[in-house]
C-alpha cells in the first residue's frame, strides 16, 4: 500500500493506493496530525510520499519515517518520471509538478495542458515526450471577486455560484458571471491557442473550483479531482523502482 500526502496551507489531501489504483482518499485539517498518522494503522502502509508547502515540517516527516518502511519527500531534487525544463525548478510548486506527472501517466505519449483551478489557477504544459515546459499562474474565482470588492468603492463582495447567466442582470450576477465566464473563456483561449501548435492536445482539469467550469467550456476536457495524488503516487513508484 502507498500513502500519498499533499499538504496545503490549511488542508491535507491524502490518497491510499494499491500499486496504481486509488482505493481511498481523505481531506483533513493540518492541525489533525493524529488523524493523518492514524491512516498508517488503518492501512498496511509500505511506502509514503509527502508533498508540503509548510516550512519546518520535519516533525511530521520524522514520525512517518518511524512508522513506515519507505518515506520520501517531494522536492526539486527528487527523481521524477518526466523531464523538468522549468528554468527555476526550486520555485516550482509541488502540486503543479505532481499534476503534470499524473496527467502524463493517465494519458501517456500525449501533449497535455493541465489546469488546476483553486485559489490560483495554474496552466501547465507537458509534451508527448514527457518534457514539462512550464506554465502560467492566474488568480482564481475568489481572488478575482475579492479584488473587485477591495479595489473599488461600491462593488460588493459576493460568493460564487455554479448557476450563473451569461449576461448578469443584477450587480451580484454581473460580478459572478463576469468572473466565472471570464475564467471559462480564458481556459478555452489557452486550449485553442495551444492546439494551433499541438492539434492533438489533451486537457486535464483539476482543483476545488473544477465544477464551476466543466459545463461552461466549449473545449473537451478530462476532469480528474485526484490528479495531484495520482501524480504523487507515480513519483513514489518511480523512486521505488530506481
Amino acid at each position: 500500500m502507498n500513502l500519498c500526502i499533499d499538504q496545503g496551507n490549511s488542508k491535507t489531501k491524502i490518497g491510499i493506493f494499491d500499486q496504481d489504483k486509488l482505493i481511498d482518499n481523505f481531506v483533513v485539517d493540518n492541525s489533525d496530525k493524529n488523524g493523518i498518522l492514524s491512516l498508517i494503522t488503518r492501512h498496511s502502509i509500505d511506502k509514503c510520499i509527502i508533498s508540503s508547502v509548510i516550512s519546518n515540517n520535519n516533525e511530521l516527516i520524522d514520525e512517518f519515517k518511524v512508522k513506515v518502511p519507505y518515506v520520501i519527500e517531494l522536492n526539486h531534487e527528487l527523481k521524477i518520471p518526466i523531464v523538468n525544463r522549468y528554468l527555476t525548478p526550486e520555485t516550482l510548486g509541488n502540486d503543479r509538478l505532481a499534476a503534470v506527472v499524473g496527467a502524463s501517466f493517465l494519458k501517456p505519449n500525449s501533449d497535455i495542458l493541465v489546469i488546476d483551478a483553486g485559489t490560483a489557477i495554474t496552466y501547465d504544459f507537458i509534451d508527448g515526450n514527457k518534457n514539462y515546459l512550464g506554465g502560467n499562474i492566474a488568480p482564481g474565482i475568489n481572488l478575482r471577486l475579492r479584488s473587485l470588492n477591495e479595489f473599488t468603492s461600491k462593488l460588493p463582495l459576493v460568493e460564487p455560484k455554479n448557476e450563473s447567466p451569461l449576461i448578469g442582470n443584477t450587480t451580484e450576477s454581473a460580478l459572478i458571471s463576469g468572473v466565472i465566464y471570464g475564467i471559462a473563456f480564458e481556459i478555452d483561449g489557452y486550449i485553442n491557442e495551444l492546439k494551433i501548435k499541438y492539434p492533438q492536445l489533451s486537457t486535464f482539469l483539476t482543483g476545488g473550483s473544477t465544477f464551476y467550469f466543466v459545463t461552461k467550456l466549449k473545449s473537451a476536457i478530462f476532469a480528474e479531482r485526484n490528479l495531484v495524488l495520482i501524480g504523487l503516487n507515480r513519483i513514489l513508484q518511480y523512486n521505488v523502482q530506481k
